[in-house]
């Protein structure tokens, strides 16, 4: 038994290593439009609650098995999201498994989801008598996301992501509440 562990071990270890050495390589640049929706209830801060616009763009690499179609991507982007004084600007890190379906040589369509790191660099605390607001500098989120590859260099996606946490801190007359910043993202990216 112990000796079949230990073929049975090898053979994982002898495929896993073969799957790198296979694996295709691509680096690009990734760019497009947040709009990101603000999620506060019941203040007197006025509606905040519509969608507002940003833009992300970075470099990113992404990792994929040709016949099996499986993959990872990740980037590390400069990115901006919410509105007016509550604009987060930031730093932000997806990592996403993503399966691609080939429709032949020239085009595909891939499915995508992992998780979202963001880093906020911009403070915007406000200070006003009876409200105090302070962000918070790491968000995590859950990005799901799909999208077509065409002609081997481009990619047009569109994805959610959806805060696990809060984005920033409210407290009102001694009442804190919670919000969060939930986003979709519509990006090109140029795989060189």
């Amino acid at each position: 038994m112990k000796r079949l562990i230990s073929v049975l071990f090898v053979a994982i270890c002898c495929v896993a290593m073969s799957i790198p050495a296979q694996a295709q390589v691509k680096f690009g640049v990734k760019g497009g439009l947040n709009l990101t929706k603000i999620s506060l209830d019941n203040t007197t801060l006025g509606d905040l609650s519509k969608n507002a616009t940003g833009f992300f763009i970075g470099p990113m690499v992404e990792a994929t098995v040709p016949i099996i179609g499986i993959g990872v991507d990740g980037a590390i982007m400069y990115s901006q999201r919410g509105k007016e004084n509550y604009k987060m600007q930031g730093i932000e890190v997806p990592i996403n498994l993503k399966y691609t379906i080939g429709l032949g040589d020239m085009a595909g369509i891939f499915f995508a989801a992992g998780p979202d790191f963001f880093f906020n660099f911009k403070d915007i605390s406000l200070n006003t008598g009876f409200d105090t607001l302070k962000n918070k500098k790491a968000v995590v989120g859950l990005n799901l996301g799909a999208g077509v590859k065409l002609v081997n260099h481009l990619q047009l996606g569109v994805t959610y992501q959806i805060c696990l946490g809060d984005s920033f801190n409210l407290v009102e007359a001694g009442k804190k509440i919670s919000n969060k910043t939930n986003t979709w993202q519509i990006s090109l990216a140029y795989m060189f």
